[in-house]
């Protein structure tokens, strides 16, 4: 069954101040590994979820799309320890397209938007502490598993780059923003790890 992926990063002693440098170097890491250069929207949430945005810039796709340190720097004008600053960027990954009637699917590298939020010490009673200082909503994890398929080896081979990709991504993020720790979760708290071990029949 598909669930939602998550990637937490934890910074030592991170004071609000800092977040903007953090956020910054995260969006930036996604060029590199299959994502957009900038940034498609800006989300400013003050006290906890509940509350409405104090703040929405939907700047667009592609070259409509702002820089990230400019839509970090916008967004953090409004600095405050209970606010949370989510931003929004494009992600690509194989993932099979529907086909229409007497068509087989097809594969296709498809355009997600992935949320990454930064969030300010008090904000939803220290969410941080569970979510991380910057959380990254991936979306579905469909495109890792396809667990409701059986793959073919042109499918199998378009899963593992998906993967390959998910894991270089992880790992650049984690360390050109300089994290101290990472957690890459699940909504319903499985293990990505064990369903890929399951999926490979590695067992391991």
């Amino acid at each position: 069954m598909a669930d939602t992926l998550y990637l937490s990063l934890w910074y030592p002693n991170l004071r609000v101040a800092a977040l903007a440098e953090k956020l910054t170097a995260v969006l930036g890491g996604f060029a590199a590994h299959g994502g957009e250069a900038k940034v498609y929207s800006a989300t400013v949430w003050p006290i906890d979820w509940t509350e409405s945005p104090v703040l929405q810039r939907v700047y667009g796709y592609g070259e409509q799309g702002v820089e990230p340190k400019a839509a970090v720097a916008e967004a953090l004008e409004l600095l405050h320890d209970d606010y949370a600053y989510e931003f929004q960027i494009g992600w690509s990954l194989w993932e099979l397209e529907a086909a229409g009637a007497g068509l087989d699917p097809r594969w296709k590298r498809q355009p997600r938007l992935v949320r990454v939020t930064g969030y300010g010490p008090l904000f939803d009673e220290g969410a941080y502490e569970q979510d991380g200082h910057i959380r990254v909503e991936f979306g579905s994890d469909a495109a890792f598993l396809e667990e409701d398929l059986e793959l073919d080896s042109e499918g199998a081979g378009h899963v593992a780059e998906n993967v390959i990709q998910l894991v270089a991504l992880v790992k650049a993020l984690e360390k050109g923003s300089g994290a101290t720790a990472r957690l890459l979760w699940s909504e319903l708290g499985e293990s990505l790890v064990e369903r890929l071990a399951a999926r490979l029949g590695t067992g391991n």
